[in-house]
């Protein structure tokens, strides 16, 4: 097995990871197991750096993790399956796209909220 590169989050909040619904990246995280793509920023100073880091362990087919703290400060690792730079006035900001994994009790219980939550089922309440 290979050695992952990993991208560290030390300090601030956990990162805002929200649905990114690119196709493009459809077939990078396609797997043997059900995952979604997910897309955060970071702030960093040193982007350029990690950047390189990054690209390098991609030549040499090894993973790229992001390695952060959640809500409960536990770390929490998820794969980045894409990456860019972005300058602001504030900085460097680094945008990831990750393999966020899927738990598939939880697709059972968003399916089974989603049908109580008002589908008529063609039955008549008395």
């Amino acid at each position: 097995m290979t050695e992952p590169e990993y991208i560290t989050v030390l300090e601030g909040p956990t990162p805002d990871f929200q649905p990114a619904p690119h196709l493009m990246l459809q077939s990078v995280y396609e797997g043997p197991t059900d995952a979604a793509n997910a897309f955060c920023e970071l702030r960093t100073a040193r982007g350029e750096d990690i950047l390189d880091r990054c690209r390098q362990a991609w030549r040499e087919a090894r993973p790229v993790r992001l390695d952060f703290p959640d809500d409960l400060r536990m770390r929490q690792e998820v794969d980045v399956v894409a990456m860019r730079l972005r300058q602001v006035p504030e900085g460097t900001v680094l945008m990831l796209w990750v393999r966020w994994p899927v738990d598939e009790d939880d697709e059972d219980d968003e399916e089974l909220e989603e049908f109580d939550e008002g589908e008529d089922d063609g039955f008549l309440d008395f």
